[in-house]
């Protein structure tokens, strides 16, 4: 027993070794005084997050606009995919779980394949799509359609693609718990479908919305694969680190990791006490 207790302990060590030692070592040197993100250590320093770039040549990230910029881009490409996975992953919920349709067992089946496809074939297969989309209709109202080449809204459409699968999942689950007598008796009384809609199966489906946002907002911030096909000449932060990272790597690199993973750590946090919430 006692050795099985002490591998089970060694386990979880190495495990928990394993998953966070690169972590650790990245929030590190985050806050080295040193223009290499490598040993040794040269003492501790906020340059690389609030520098103006006096000491090292380079500026902290909160003072560096392209930085800043790409992540403005983030933000433009999160918030429209968590808004639509959101609303569309709850209609798509009552679909699938309260109406009978012919090709409803296929059409849950498909639901589920961008989730399958490696985000670079769903990359490159929506561009080839919009590509040919939008020649066809250059060439024939003889006018740009800018938006259907490169750019923003091909990344927020090229990561809804996937994630919106995930949000309907999470809200079709609570749904599915949903005591619709609960509903029954409200129209019994004389309720509207409106007023049923917003009084009882909404509230009953909160902690799944909420929970599906978090979730929509995380996987949009950090995607890398399908928006590095998609993206035009406004990089979001993980493309714009790539960039960075491939002309050579700096502690501000680590500093924007530190940062994301602060972000990631909280949502991750708060889609496990909704998670919990929605267990009860």
């Amino acid at each position: 027993m006692g050795k099985a207790s002490l591998s089970f302990r060694l386990y979880v060590l190495a495990f928990y070794l394993f998953l966070f030692a690169p972590l650790v070592v990245v929030a590190l040197f985050a806050f080295n005084a040193s223009p290499f993100p490598a040993p040794p250590w040269k003492g501790f320093t906020l340059e690389w997050f609030t520098g103006t770039g006096a000491m090292f040549g380079k500026p902290g990230i909160l003072r560096d606009p392209a930085m800043l910029t790409a992540f403005g881009n983030s933000l433009k490409i999160a918030l429209p995919v968590t808004f639509l996975a959101i609303v569309l992953g709850t209609m798509n919920a009552f679909l699938l779980e309260r109406r009978e349709f012919p090709g409803k067992a296929l059409l849950s089946i498909m639901m589920l394949w961008p989730l399958v496809i490696p985000g670079v074939i769903l990359g490159i297969s929506i561009l080839a799509f919009s590509s040919r989309i939008a020649n066809s209709l250059e060439a024939w109202l003889n006018m740009d359609l800018d938006f259907l080449r490169p750019g923003l809204f091909l990344v927020i459409l090229g990561q809804l693609s996937f994630i919106l699968t995930i949000s309907t999942l999470i809200i079709g689950a609570r749904l599915k718990k949903f005591d619709r007598s609960l509903e029954e008796a409200a129209y019994d009384l004389g309720a509207s479908r409106l007023r049923v809609l917003l009084t009882i199966t909404l509230p009953f489906l909160k902690p799944a919305i909420v929970g599906a946002g978090l979730v929509a907002l995380l996987m949009s911030f950090e995607n890398f694969n399908t928006t590095l096909i998609l993206v035009g000449s406004d990089a979001p932060l993980p493309i714009y680190m790539y960039g960075q990272m491939r002309e050579g790597a700096t502690p501000a690199l680590n500093a924007a990791s530190f940062v994301m993973m602060l972000g990631a750590g909280l949502l991750a946090t708060l889609v496990a006490l909704v998670s919990s919430r929605k267990a009860e």
